[in-house]
């Protein structure tokens, strides 16, 4: 598949998951007597990856974030080439999503900016969740996020099944992080929102870049070195078959 088709499928499918799951967590999650809460808000995100998943899944592998494109690199399923292409158009298209979201939600009268759904940890945690809590939180949770998308997506796993697998994951992931950091796993989707909210957002925002992306270099090392089917010696070796054959239906990701 063409780099620039997929980039572009990057920036749109990462601008949906902002405008879509913080876009919910901004506009409805406290409408008054109608609010969805936190369970609306983990469904919303989930929505939108599943959705997407299935979307744009066959042009770009649907990642639509950095700490999902890093772990594939890790576990040996996607190319080096196109990790900074690819992290610039989450970041870019995130970004995009929270700009069309801030005009919608600027609307209204009263407007306050408040969180935005921005990420953070101690004052700045929902539950007031101290550095070390909130560092572990989301390490663990993009681990297990990237554990499920490799197996998900693994040639030996159910056909078809991996992008329902991956968003279901994604909402359980939110049901356990909102009151911990309010869910970042996912850098680009914590970057675009620290930029509206400035100051504690943004001074707070190398957690949410850190600890994803080490959770999802953990998850790609474990499925490479452990999981990973072990080639089978009995079949000649193909030796012009490159390692990497195409980037649709690679994976999805938050």
């Amino acid at each position: 598949m063409n780099l620039s088709k997929c980039v572009v499928a990057e920036f749109f499918g990462t601008a949906w998951l902002v405008f879509g799951g913080c876009g919910a967590a901004v506009l409805a999650a406290a409408f008054p007597n109608l609010g969805i809460g936190f369970l609306g808000v983990a469904l919303a995100f989930g929505l939108t990856l599943l959705t997407m998943a299935f979307a744009i899944g066959h042009i770009s592998g649907c990642h639509i974030n950095p700490a999902v494109s890093v772990g594939l690199f890790v576990g040996k399923r996607f190319p080096l080439a196109h990790l900074v292409p690819y992290i610039v158009a989450q970041v870019a298209g995130a970004c995009a999503g929270a700009w069309v979201l801030y005009i919608i939600a600027s609307g209204k009268p009263g407007f306050v900016l408040g969180t935005f759904a921005a990420n953070g940890y101690g004052a700045h945690s929902p539950g007031g969740y101290s550095l070390l809590s909130c560092f572990v939180a989301e390490v663990a949770l993009t681990f297990f996020f990237l554990l499920v998308i490799l197996g998900s997506t693994d040639v030996r796993a159910p056909k078809g099944l991996a992008p329902i697998a991956i968003g279901l994951s994604l909402t359980l992931i939110h049901l356990v992080g909102i009151p911990v950091t309010n869910t970042s796993v996912n850098p680009a989707r914590s970057t675009s929102q620290a930029l509206f909210v400035h100051g504690w957002a943004i001074s707070q925002l190398w957690l949410f870049w850190v600890a994803p992306i080490l959770g999802g270099i953990l998850a790609g090392l474990l499925y490479r070195f452990v999981f990973a089917e072990a080639p089978d010696l009995s079949k000649p070796v193909v030796l012009a078959k490159p390692e990497y054959e195409a980037l649709p239906g690679t994976s999805a990701g938050d």
